[in-house]
């Protein structure tokens, strides 16, 4: 891989991103195209050099979702959500989040918001594995905990609203 190659496919991650792991996600997006192997061990070693850095857990379920390997992006998706809860302190389980709803303002970090995309990954995830129920009841209780939509978890409402009008 040449040095050309990585600035050819930057991606522009969090400001704040420590520099090392910056380093290694861009090489991982370079190389996911042709080099899927590296691409993978390369985003596997940023999560490693800093498992709270949500910016990797991004990059891996995303990876593993582009190369329709949707156990694993689940899997990815799921540490997310678990990392992101940890660190804002709230529930992981979007189900006990919603119920109690009022204690938490969604809004108010990019933690918080993070959260709340993994979630819309994970009801995507799901439809994608057909399991249906799965990913409505989450994206309901996006409903609750998205009110204004920001994550726009209403298109993936509205694509599981097409697939179930084709199968009736």
């Amino acid at each position: 891989m040449s040095q050309t190659g990585v600035f050819e496919e930057r991606v522009l991650f969090s400001p704040n991103l420590p520099t090392a792991i910056n380093l290694l996600l861009q090489k991982a997006v370079a190389a996911s195209h042709a080099e899927k192997p590296l691409a993978e061990n390369l985003f596997k070693q940023a999560q490693q050099l800093d498992p709270s850095c949500l910016q990797t857990y991004f990059a891996l379920y995303k990876f593993y979702f582009y190369q329709g390997r949707l156990q694993e992006a689940e899997r990815e998706v799921l540490a997310a959500l678990e990392e992101a809860a940890a660190q804002a302190g709230f529930p992981s389980d979007y189900r006990r989040l919603t119920s109690e709803r009022a204690q938490w303002d969604l809004y108010a970090s990019e933690i918080s918001l993070f959260y709340l995309y993994s979630l819309k990954a994970l009801a995507f995830i799901k439809l994608r594995l057909e399991q249906q129920a799965e990913s409505r009841d989450i994206l309901s209780h996006m409903q609750i905990l998205d009110p204004e939509d920001r994550c726009g978890a209403s298109v993936i409402m509205s694509l599981a609203d097409a697939l179930l009008e084709d199968a009736a």
